[in-house]
């Protein structure tokens, strides 16, 4: 028998329904399990021992009157750029260290409605900018299958939390791959949905039409538990979409057999460190066994993402950071008499050298005169993009990719070279581009640290998604290796 902590949820929830353990000691052992290993870890910006126990408690009154929902008493970890209600929102950031919503994002809201229990809040890189939770103004988060290596970002902290069991499952956000690179450095699986599948209200906003929250777990079958608790439309979110949710979990079974899966030559070769590529090679391979039709395809617009998504993501996070003002709330810079120098004091002391850097980049791409020539034609890119996976979609069920060019790397090892850390999210960027879902499962180890593998559908498709993971990780083991710690 595992450790409580080690369970994942569809396993926990047998042993809650059958009352051989109770939502508190669930709680208990991975509070215990925090403080065993968040000293070497750093997941946290806020645990919250107080609040996760007094949910506990009341998660247990709600199963013993048999009204429990799929998450009840199941320990959660939420990224620190989502608000929760009495508890401090620091998006990792100086700017709002101080922050405390008064209210929960629809997220949060959602799963305190099934009586989920709060552990804390995930460190983050700060604003969710960064590609290895070095950012966070207060700690770097540790990869816990290597504690001198990053766990990726932005959403490390989560993907660290999962990966040592420090909670039975995180949310994180994902802009340009901040779910699904963590999850494939840390060897857990994540998921990132359809744009507009899951609502932003209550998301601190980093670049509103690329920003989308999901799950991150130790299995598919998991994440089908958390998207169908959190998915919906929300009329507090304009870009949510109104289509009805499935049953996530239904669509686990039946298999690949008979689909149709694409392997774009793009993804491969030059730039991606070959134990990553023949893992990956093994586990498309492992598809064809399973009686998939597996092709080579191809898609050129690929190499256009990146330079893509460094115009679009700063421009909006230009815009989206300049309500950080020392005015409103976060951060105020009170030495000044003059009012634009104590604002500019106060962004200069609030945000981080990486914050600072993608709002000039933004704010030069939608400045005049340089507005056509880089964020328009960005735009127009984005578009054909768009298209190249629609036009793909017609021929395949799903594309699978690797998740990243090269398995975590040392602490340190590329804060110095912002182009070498951009690159981290090749893979990953041109799915938020397109608003497709994709999810990210582990698919094997590369020097003794995790590899993962990237299976996306048309929108709305996160069915297929869910099917095709679950049917590997049946055949597999990969998403059963823990670290040790």
């Amino acid at each position: 028998m595992p450790e409580l902590y080690d369970l994942t949820i569809h396993e926990a929830q047998a042993l809650l329904q059958q009352r051989k353990a109770s939502s508190t000691e669930l709680t208990q052992a991975v509070l215990a399990r925090i403080r065993q290993v968040e000293p070497r870890v750093q997941a946290f910006v806020t645990v919250t021992e107080e609040q996760a126990l007094a949910d506990a408690r009341v998660a247990d009154e709600r199963i013993a009157r048999g009204d429990a929902a799929p998450l009840t008493g199941i320990p959660m970890q939420i990224k620190d750029n989502m608000n929760t209600t009495g508890i401090r929102t620091t998006c990792s950031s100086r700017m709002l260290e101080d922050y405390v919503p008064i209210y929960d994002a629809t997220v949060v809201a959602k799963l305190r409605a099934q009586g989920a229990v709060l552990v804390g809040k995930g460190n983050m890189d700060e604003f969710a900018m960064g590609s290895s939770t070095e950012n966070s103004a207060f700690h770097p988060t540790r990869n816990p299958w290597d504690l001198g290596r990053v766990p990726g970002g932005s959403s490390g902290g989560g993907a660290a939390a999962v990966a040592a069991s420090e909670c039975f499952y995180s949310l994180g956000s994902d802009t340009g791959g901040s779910i699904r690179q963590p999850a494939a450095l840390c060897g857990v699986t994540g998921i990132k949905p359809t744009y507009g599948r899951v609502s932003r209200y209550g998301l601190v906003a980093f670049a509103s039409s690329l920003d989308q929250i999901g799950p991150l777990c130790k299995d598919a079958e998991d994440c089908a538990i958390v998207l169908s608790a959190i998915a919906g439309h929300d009329p507090y979110d304009s870009t949510s979409t109104p289509s009805p949710v499935p049953d996530y979990c239904a669509a686990l079974s039946g298999g690949v057999r008979g689909l149709r899966i694409g392997v774009p030559k793009e993804y491969f070769g030059e730039g991606f460190e070959p134990g990553v590529e023949r893992a990956v090679r093994d586990a498309i391979r492992e598809f064809g066994r399973l009686g998939a039709t597996v092709e080579e395809c191809s898609l050129p617009l690929t190499r256009y993402g990146l330079p893509v998504y460094y115009i679009i993501a700063p421009s909006e996070c230009s815009a989206n950071l300049a309500r950080y003002d020392g005015v409103k709330y976060g951060h105020s810079y009170k030495g000044e008499m003059n009012m634009w120098e104590a604002m500019e004091r106060t962004r200069r002391d609030g945000f981080g050298p990486e914050v600072r850097r993608r709002i000039m980049l933004g704010a030069y791409a939608l400045s005049a005169g340089y507005y056509d020539a880089y964020y328009r034609k960005a735009m127009q890119v984005r578009t054909l993009i768009r298209r190249e996976f629609e036009d793909a979609f017609q021929r395949y069920d799903v594309l699978v990719t690797p998740t990243t060019p090269s398995v975590a790397f040392k602490l340190g090892e590329r804060t110095a070279d912002p182009v070498a850390m951009y690159k981290s999210d090749i893979c990953t960027i041109p799915v938020n581009i397109a608003g497709i879902p994709c999810i990210s499962v582990p698919c094997g180890f590369d020097a003794g640290m995790p590899v993962g593998m990237q299976v996306m559908a048309k929108p709305l498709a996160e069915e297929t998604i869910f099917r095709v993971a679950h049917a590997y990780q049946q055949a597999t083991d990969w998403h059963i290796r823990r670290p040790r710690l």
